[in-house]
């Protein structure tokens, strides 16, 4: 799971040592890099060899730290940097985008633009984590501003204030799903009207590529996976869980999964196999099979209840038959028991 930022303060955030935990696997090389939300495939997986099993004292030594505003911005790492976003209030208010030197936390450059928090709820700051890909750092603030910038040197290469462009519904807690790059494009839930809840712009130019779903947009960051040997854009939404061909935003197949309250579907989509589980604190746990005959999903189970225990915020793992979360939560079976 990436690092995250310590969110939720007002004024200045010490951001120190999970930076530099993320940072150390640079020097074996990329394949130990944490380029965008989850990691290099979005799944929550470091490939780092030889982890210790124990510290050596209760106080991990700090490489390294910096002060950055507010957020819930979870840090990248790539190309011996640090990227990572912050809010600071006005007047006017700003949301900023930071590169740091994964070594010695220098700052190397700093984008900043004008951001209303009007209409947000936790208005503490940016939500997303930065996007790293060829070059280019994709950055989306909590009202829809995406910005694609040259990695190295932070100059703006494109730009698109999609709240006003795509008149974005926007949810509760602000725009929260990270940019996911597939090919030439890069890939946003914003929830926008008219068909755009999910865009793809061309990564080099911004140019809209494709737009799809009239559905309330979630909090949830789109996944890639391999489905009857092709790949398929899965995306959870406010209203439903969604397989897309994401070259055109075409519909594969779709499954109900509607808010019954406030949308909160706020955990990345765990694929394991040929099955996708999805949990959320109102709605319950979902699992789903991934049909390998054709594009199609069919629900293994659900549960939901006052008495279960579902994921909030966290994407739970899949072990084996068992789809598990952290701070002591109860297993659940991955088939159905009967």
């Amino acid at each position: 799971m990436a690092p995250r930022c310590r969110a939720g303060w007002r004024g200045v955030v010490v951001v120190g040592m999970l930076l530099a935990l993320a940072a150390g696997g640079l020097r074996a090389g990329r394949g130990h890099e944490w380029p965008q939300w989850r990691g290099p495939n979005r799944d929550g997986v470091w490939s780092e060899s030889g982890l210790i099993e124990r510290f050596a004292a209760p106080q991990i030594p700090v490489k390294w730290r910096v002060p950055v505003g507010s957020g819930y911005c979870g840090p990248t790492v790539a190309g011996g940097r640090v990227y990572v976003m912050d809010k600071i209030e006005g007047p006017p208010t700003q949301e900023r985008i930071h590169c740091f030197d994964a070594e010695t936390g220098r700052p190397l450059w700093q984008h900043a633009y004008e951001c209303s928090y009007a209409g947000i709820q936790y208005a503490a700051g940016p939500r997303a984590s930065i996007t790293i890909d060829d070059g280019r750092a994709y950055a989306l603030g909590a009202r829809g501003h995406l910005h694609c910038l040259d990695a190295t040197t932070g100059a703006v290469l494109w730009r698109r204030n999609c709240f006003d462009e795509y008149q974005i519904r926007l949810p509760l807690w602000g725009i929260a799903a990270a940019p996911l790059v597939d090919g030439e494009r890069v890939i946003v839930q914003i929830g926008g009207s008219n068909g755009a809840c999910l865009v793809a712009f061309d990564k080099r130019t911004g140019a809209e590529r494709w737009r799809a779903l009239d559905d309330r947009p979630s909090y949830s960051a789109p996944i890639l996976v391999q489905q009857a040997g092709q790949p398929v854009l899965v995306c959870w939404t406010g209203d439903r869980v969604v397989g897309l061909d994401p070259a055109t935003g075409r519909l594969h197949w779709e499954y109900p999964f509607p808010a019954r309250m406030v949308v909160i579907a706020i955990a990345t989509p765990v694929v394991s196999g040929d099955r996708l589980f999805l949990t959320s604190f109102y709605e319950g746990s979902l699992m789903l099979r991934l049909r390998q005959d054709r594009l199609a999903v069919e629900r293994i189970w659900q549960r939901a209840g006052q008495n279960e225990q579902h994921g909030h915020f966290r994407s739970r793992a899949v072990e084996g038959e068992k789809a598990v979360e952290e701070r002591g939560f109860p297993c659940l079976r991955s088939r159905p028991t009967w």
